[in-house]
């Protein structure tokens, strides 16, 4: 099997090493292995878009500026 290297701050190897019964690989590989499986359902949610980035990120500049309205208007 591959080996992978990660690099972590002081304080996260710290606050990793207050919890010496965790395996720390296996967390990391099952993250990995979670945000794998996200990407390809994402990928395969959107093979056949048509949809530019530049659509993509209009939405998205339209759902996060609704977003704002709303909790602006529950905020009042």
């Amino acid at each position: 099997m591959p080996s992978l290297t990660v690099n972590v701050d002081d304080d996260l190897k710290e606050r990793m090493e207050e919890h010496p019964e965790i395996n720390w690989s296996e967390v990391t590989r099952q993250a990995i292995q979670e945000k794998i499986d996200a990407l390809e359902v994402m990928d395969e949610l959107t093979s056949e878009s048509e949809l530019t980035e530049s659509d993509v990120r209009n939405i998205a500049d339209k759902i996060n500026e609704r977003g704002r309205e709303r909790i602006d208007e529950e905020s009042a």
